[in-house]
């Protein structure tokens, strides 16, 4: 992501009033949120002529948020943010994108027990991304400057553990010219064991000269194949491949970059895939990033639900945001009012999504999967909503 901006230092938001934007049928409610004071109301929406009341489930901010700040270790002394997760052996495993004195951007590792509260971070990098490090000078240099790592690296993971083996899609940055999609893998034994090691990979995945992020892997086979999701507007694009030894660093996925007349802008402008998908009784859960057009340059979340058999067919989309850059640690960073997904898990019937808060740092927001799924299916949004929780 591009910054324009640099966090101040402990600033803390001054207490104002704001106004929700759901709540309970009928509720007039007042909460805090670190001192600013909300109303909550009921608003309708018509959707293909019926009125559609915006209520229900509520993704719910953790207290502990922000839950990985950085840390005065050279690599993550500036930015820890953008995680992904997955669930394994009773604990929820992170990486982290983390940026540091040398404005390289590296992967880092936590884990937790409840999904809220870090008990174990690693005290140096996970990952250490060999591409992305020297300069191409073969290629014109492009005005790319994503969450302050100008010194390029690995950014964004996307983690998907499938037949006991650990896979990260991540966004390669060069520094200079180059912004490709690469990938990753570990067994499920070295990763537990911390044996980091051991990564295989990585290996480019995405054309050269072309820019591409927000690539995601299903967490399981297709009709037998691997499956990568990587575009969802205009149009759902997945390649599949038998083995993803195929992709060698000679074989690429075309897809859809900013230099076609396709990447266009309609209603909301969709950046790409959050989290990998999940795997749900209606379907394929899909988070993913977007900028309406009335609120230019803040980072929304949305939700869509793909067909289990064929997810290149949509079912259900999110008529808005599930979640919204309104707290201080959304706004406050090296891009303020950004939202970034990378993570997801289900655990005890719960979803937790693992986000990045204004390209800064690590945050997590839970919701009923159930209920939320019902409202999705059902038209309804499951929106989040800004106020204290209370541990």
């Amino acid at each position: 992501m591009k910054t324009n901006m640099v966090a101040p230092k402990n600033k803390k938001p001054k207490t104002k009033k704001v106004s929700a934007k759901s709540g309970p049928i009928g509720s007039k409610k007042k909460t805090t949120v670190r001192g600013a004071l909300k109303k909550t109301t009921t608003r309708k929406t018509t959707v293909k002529g019926k009125i559609t009341r915006k209520v229900g489930s509520e993704l719910k901010r953790s207290p502990r948020n922000p839950i990985i700040e950085p840390r005065p270790y050279a690599w993550e002394s500036k930015a820890t943010f953008n995680p992904t997760a997955i669930y394994s052996s009773g604990k929820v495993h992170i990486l982290y994108r983390a940026i540091g004195d040398s404005d390289n951007s590296v992967l880092g590792y936590a884990n937790s027990i409840d999904g809220f509260t870090i008990n174990e971070t690693y005290p140096r990098p996970a990952y250490f991304p060999y591409i992305g490090l020297k300069y191409d000078t073969t290629l014109p240099s492009i005005d790319y400057s994503s969450g302050g790592g100008w010194g390029g690296g690995s950014e964004d993971p996307r983690m998907t553990l499938i037949d006991n083996r650990v896979y990260v899609l991540y966004t390669a940055f060069d520094g200079w010219g180059s912004v490709r999609i690469a990938l990753i893998s570990i067994s499920l034994e070295d990763f537990l064991a911390k044996r980091f090691n051991n990564w295989k990979g990585p290996v480019l995945i995405s054309p050269p000269g072309q820019v591409h992020k927000n690539w995601v892997l299903f967490p399981e086979k297709i009709n037998g194949k691997f499956a990568i999701l990587h575009s969802i507007s205009p149009n759902i694009m997945i390649d599949y491949f038998d083995s993803l030894d195929e992709l060698d660093g000679r074989k690429f996925i075309h897809s859809v970059h900013n230099k076609e007349a396709s990447w266009t802008a309609s209603g909301k402008f969709v950046r790409g895939a959050g989290p990998a998908p999940i795997k749900t009784k209606y379907g394929w859960l899909v988070l993913y990033h977007a900028i309406e057009k009335n609120d230019s340059g803040r980072y929304k979340l949305y939700a869509m639900i793909l067909d289990s058999k064929n997810p290149s067919k949509v079912l259900c989309d999110s008529i808005q945001p599930i979640l919204e850059p309104d707290l201080w640690y959304e706004n406050e960073g090296y891009k303020g009012g950004v939202i970034y997904a990378c993570g997801a898990i289900v655990k005890d019937g719960e979803l937790f999504v693992y986000y990045g808060g204004a390209d800064k740092v690590s945050c997590v927001a839970t919701v009923n999967l159930d209920k939320f799924l019902e409202e999705l299916i059902s038209h309804r949004v499951v929106k989040l909503k800004s106020r204290k929780i209370e541990p």
